[in-house]
């Protein structure tokens, strides 16, 4: 969200070939209801926006949601860093900063999130159910509905892990990351084709998703069953 349009067009001609979909806004208003409408990686939100200010802004998606926040502002105020944060944004840069040192910043803040543990610190589960699916890892079984899936190494991994997180994120590295017998290039596309071959298995569309909903620029996550 920023409402400088030729500094929005600096932010996407840098984030686009870095593999990044960036959408923008300009006022704080419609900043809220594209945050809180979609399933984003991060929010760079600009502090001086007309309507709605950042502060305003951020406080709105904290009600509802935890997406990363990388505040931005020509300002360098010290205390209007402590209000962005303690207002909840996950990092405060001024303009000043290099786009390459932004980049830098957006993707720790985007890895801390993805990085949350979800069992608060408890030993790794073997078996995840979760909705109509019970995956045990200990027996390698996955089972949709009481019936037994035919799952590649892979797949299985793939599914375990998304179950473990549902409801939230992994990103692609994460999930390369986690099958440890193959030397995986960190930003190999074949974990598309395998998360493909998963949702026909479980007859899941992507485009009307009730397993697997494709999170943009980021990965993969399992809807939390109701």
């Amino acid at each position: 969200m920023e409402d400088d349009r030729v500094y929005s067009s600096l932010l996407r001609d840098y984030f686009v070939p870095m593999g990044y979909g960036v959408e923008i806004v300009h006022d704080g208003g419609s900043g809220v209801e594209r945050a809180l409408g979609e399933i984003w990686h991060a929010v760079i939100l600009d502090v001086m926006l007309p309507g709605l200010d950042g502060f305003e802004v951020l406080k709105k998606i904290r009600k509802e949601s935890d997406v990363p926040v990388l505040m931005l502002t020509s300002r360098g105020d010290e205390m209007d860093r402590i209000v962005g944060l303690e207002v909840g944004a996950d990092d405060y840069v001024p303009k000043t900063f290099s786009m390459r040192e932004l980049l830098a910043r957006l993707r720790a803040v985007t890895r801390r999130s993805v990085s949350r543990p979800m069992n608060g610190g408890r030993g790794e589960e073997s078996e995840v159910m979760a909705g109509r699916l019970r995956i045990n890892r200990d027996t390698r079984v996955a089972l949709l509905d009481n019936c037994p899936l035919m799952l590649t190494h892979v797949e299985f991994e793939f599914l375990f892990s998304l179950a473990k997180a549902r409801g939230r994120v992994k990103s692609r590295e994460q999930l390369l990351d986690e099958v440890r017998d193959r030397d995986w290039e960190v930003f190999d596309r074949s974990v598309d084709v395998h998360i493909a071959a998963l949702r026909r298995k479980l007859g899941d569309d992507a485009k009307d998703p009730k397993f697997i909903r494709t999170v943009r620029s980021v990965g993969y996550m399992l809807i939390a069953p109701e």
